[in-house]
């Protein structure tokens, strides 16, 4: 029931843009959301007809509404974003940071030092960053000393220093390292030059570091100083090599976020790249929960507000794999050709990677996490009312009617459970008819589990099509169980999913977890089934040959096929071995019946 101040409330909200608040009894926040019109998405809250359970546990907690109106739907997204932040509300989706990233600092000094920091400070210095691995950092920072002289030391060279001497030269400057800056050897705007190039470097633009060493190339060969242009060269061949194998797409291409987002029904992976002059300068990725079934375009929005944010990007354009109108004087672009179609090839490359180590990480520390995984995703993939935490799968096996028998296989949270499994001897059904068969092995199943009480699965899965669906459903029909029990059946060919009075077939990403279970579940119960028919085979093939043998009765019979499984064997083994077994006058009978076979 709605609160008569909640229904108030409701009547009196206005329909411009604006950000809404849901509160608790204990006034507490325990939801902000945005709106291009207040009234309608906070109205929606409360028609009857959200079907999520997390929502409708939201919903039952709200106390009081507040909300605050603004200029634009780009306002309403930064305020949400900034309150998310500052309040943490239970059921939003919460991009937590726990790391620290380093970056790279160009110190805001007289010949400034380039610096790496976990710290960024306001204190008029240049950071770039952050990088989410200290290895890249590392290279780069590595790359600068084999370019440039800059200097190590913290002394403060401001122009009144240098002229009254107060530094000497240490041994950076005698080995080469640095030029001398603090005694004058070196002009601050000479070396201002360096620091110009570096910064271009970090920028993404390599360009200004190549054309300065080929100048200083050029200008030492025209000056006979060889082993200087030697050493340009060397310098230019490093930074050529260095975008060669950083350059992912076209250069001309500058300045562009890059988002992808991929999602299971619990949890979204997001992959972030910033490029810069073709080049991948920073990248991260972030594993999100889902609070309240939120779609990937929501989750994406908030993961691009806040890694742009935490990367200082003022790109204008940005590129995404779901489709957004343009806010925030941002270009975003869903390519579908092209060197921009390439670049979030490999962001989505990088999600489902990301995806796919997080998802074994868990298997590995939380198994059960991992199984409640699945099965919300089959929950969701399938349509299914509930989790299949229990689940069921038949198959039929035999040639040409002959030793029929059926299997019937136990997943129990998304894990074989062997145990309950069983095997089924094909009683009623003459001949070849799989569709008898199936109805027979499914109503004798659950006919059982009624008598004895037990617990039904919440999913069925027959491995055929139609065919042998209906007669499955004929079967739970008779123990009117057919709108209790949830069931499909899948078909071999193209691994189409059926469901009863549908005539249009389900058709799973071939990569998806959920078909992946099913297919375990199809091949396991076809194993099992099979290895069944085969041992009834060979068993009922070498009882009737041995029935056939003159002076050899069932007991002995029992015995041969204990010891030597078949009689393959038995024709192979030494008379020896025989008469052991079971006597001279019985071995030349068998062994004069297998000669007359050959």
């Amino acid at each position: 029931m709605i609160s008569s101040s909640i229904k108030i409330e409701l009547s009196t909200m206005p329909t411009q843009p604006g950000v809404y608040q849901f509160l608790n009894k204990e006034n507490k926040i325990i939801y902000i959301g945005k709106a291009k019109n207040l009234k309608k998405r906070v109205s929606s809250y409360f028609r009857g007809t959200i079907s999520s359970r997390k929502t409708k546990n939201l919903v039952k907690n709200i106390a009081e509404i507040k909300h605050v109106v603004v200029n634009s739907e780009s306002d309403a997204l930064l305020l949400e974003n900034t309150l998310i932040k500052k309040f943490q509300p239970k059921y939003n989706i919460l991009l937590r940071d726990d790391k620290t990233y380093p970056w790279i600092v160009i110190k805001n000094e007289a010949f400034p030092r380039v610096l790496t920091t976990r710290r960024v400070e306001k204190d008029g210095s240049e950071y770039f960053g952050p990088f989410t691995n200290y290895k890249t950092v590392r290279t780069i920072m590595g790359i600068f000393s084999s370019l440039y002289s800059l200097r190590t030391c913290s002394f403060d060279l401001s122009s009144k220093n240098i002229e009254n001497k107060k530094y000497k030269v240490c041994l950076e400057f005698h080995i080469g390292n640095c030029l001398g800056g603090c005694e004058g050897k070196q002009t601050e705007d000479e070396y201002q030059i360096y620091i110009s190039n570096i910064r271009d470097f970090l920028k993404g633009k390599i360009s200004s570091s190549i054309n300065y060493f080929k100048n200083e190339m050029n200008i030492a060969s025209e000056n006979l100083n060889f082993e200087k242009a030697q050493r340009a060269k060397e310098k230019i061949d490093l930074l050529n090599n260095y975008q060669s194998k950083s350059t992912v797409v076209d250069s001309k291409l500058k300045s562009i976020d890059v988002f992808s987002i991929i999602s299971d029904a619990t949890h979204a992976y997001v992959n972030y790249l910033q490029v810069a002059y073709g080049k991948v300068v920073r990248f991260d990725n972030i594993e999100i929960k889902k609070k309240l079934d939120e779609s990937d375009k929501e989750i994406l929005l908030m993961s691009i507000l806040n890694l742009r944010d935490k990367f200082s990007s003022k790109n204008k354009m940005v590129i995404a794999n779901v489709d957004f109108d343009n806010i925030l004087d941002i270009k975003f672009i869903n390519p579908k050709t092209g060197d921009n179609k390439k670049i979030l090839d490999l962001s989505l490359r990088n999600a489902t990677q990301f995806k796919l180590e997080k998802l074994k990480q868990i298997q590995i520390v939380d198994p059960e996490r991992h199984s409640s995984r699945i099965m919300n995703q089959m929950k969701s993939d399938l349509r299914l009312n509930e989790n299949p935490v229990h689940i069921e799968c038949f198959d039929n096996s035999n040639i040409q009617g002959s030793n029929p028998v059926a299997s019937c296989i136990v997943f129990k949270n998304a894990k074989p459970s062997k145990k309950d499994y069983r095997l089924f001897n094909i009683k009623t059904v003459e001949g070849p008819d799989d569709y008898a068969s199936m109805e027979e092995v499914v109503f004798r199943r659950y006919k059982r589990i009624l008598n004895e009480k037990s617990h039904l699965p919440n999913l069925i899965v027959i491995d055929g099509g139609k065919g042998q669906l209906s007669s499955s459903i004929k079967a739970l029909k008779k123990l009117n169980l057919d709108k209790k029990i949830a069931i499909l059946g899948i078909a071999k060919r193209l691994e189409e999913i059926f469901y009863p009075n549908d005539p249009v077939p389900l058709y799973l990403n071939k990569k998806s977890e959920t078909l992946k279970v099913i297919q375990q579940m199809r091949n396991e119960a076809h194993r099992f089934a099979i290895s069944f028919h085969r041992k009834k085979r060979s068993k009922q093939a070498l009882s009737s040959t041995f029935d056939s043998i003159p002076g050899i009765g069932e007991k002995t019979k029992i015995q041969l096929l204990k010891k030597f499984k078949s009689l393959k064997k038995i024709s192979e083994i030494s008379d020896e071995l025989l008469i052991k077994e079971i006597g001279i006058s019985k071995t030349k009978k068998l062994r004069a019946f297998l000669n007359s076979k050959n």
